[in-house]
């Protein structure tokens, strides 16, 4: 495992460096009005579609990103669930995600926008209220730490010099080599995400001065996770809303998610069977699946 100058490693098990994410799984009310926004809006394909369940991903790519399932009745409620707090689609370049901003732009799509040092990021919701970020990373060479934390803050993204870098050239929708690049998730209480995803799960702890957050990887990575205590208060996502059902961590192969899956079964956490892995809930019901990506 690689030495890092930075992050604080669990005291136990740790998690390959080439751990990466999966795909997400989304409960949405409306699946056709969704399959319309994260096709028109966001610019990925549908890779299949059937009865009640769409996947979707880049051209070229028949590995899906996200797969939305009908079955919700209600939008995500006011001031949010715990749970998802967005999930986040990585695009290859900055160029990339020039074209991007530009396309909302064009069409007319509000969204957000942060600069966060190690990446500069787009944010909207879908018809359902589930919150989305798209973004691109800036070098790990230009990365900087403070002692053993990595430094991220929320500032005001450039717009005109994103735009500028498009180049002039139109979007065509996700381009290849895009990825789920992390979730962001609500949590209830920050020291049992610690527990649960550090210690029993095996990620590194990267930032933990950010206000009422913290934000965990493998590999060095600046976040694959990030929890937040921002919807403290709220319960769990209902059966009947939208929300999040499951997302993937992809582990080099079936070697390493036995390893992963012992330590989190050590910490007294139960295990599902999947039909590609196994799945954890963590203390506030959000499932993980672990999956080998071989």
């Amino acid at each position: 495992m690689t030495a890092l100058p930075y992050g604080l490693p669990p005291t136990t098990y740790r998690l390959p460096d080439a751990t990466r994410l999966g795909k997400a799984h989304l409960q949405v009310t409306d699946l056709e009005r969704s399959l319309d926004f994260y096709t028109r809006v966001l610019g990925l394909h549908v890779l299949s579609q059937e009865e009640g369940a769409g996947a979707l991903g880049v051209v070229g790519d028949g590995r899906a990103i996200l797969e939305l399932r009908g079955g919700a009745s209600q939008p995500v409620p006011r001031g949010g669930r715990q749970g998802l707090f967005h999930v986040a689609i990585l695009l290859p370049d900055r160029a990339s995600l020039g074209r991007f901003l530009v396309h909302l732009r064009d069409i007319g799509e509000r969204a957000g926008a942060s600069d966060h040092l190690v990446s500069e990021a787009i944010y909207l919701s879908d018809p359902d209220g589930l919150g989305i970020e798209v973004y691109a990373d800036r070098p790990r060479a230009t990365w900087r730490h403070e002692g053993r934390e990595l430094s991220m803050a929320t500032i005001p993204l450039d717009a005109r010099s994103l735009a500028d870098a498009a180049g002039g050239e139109p979007w065509n929708g996700m381009p290849a080599g895009t990825t789920l690049g992390h979730m962001h998730l609500h949590v209830g209480l920050l020291e049992e995400a610690r527990a649960f995803y550090q210690d029993a799960l095996g990620l590194d702890l990267i930032v933990w001065s950010y206000p009422g957050a913290l934000f965990f990887s493998a590999g060095g990575y600046h976040h694959h996770l990030g929890t937040n205590t921002w919807a403290k208060g709220q319960p769990s996502a209902a059966p009947d809303e939208a929300r999040l059902l499951d997302w993937e961590l992809m582990l080099p192969d079936a070697a390493s998610v036995d390893a992963a899956r012992g330590n989190l079964e050590a910490h007294g956490h139960v295990a599902a069977r999947t039909e590609h892995g196994w799945s954890f809930s963590d203390p506030w019901g959000t499932r993980l699946s672990l999956v080998p990506a071989d």
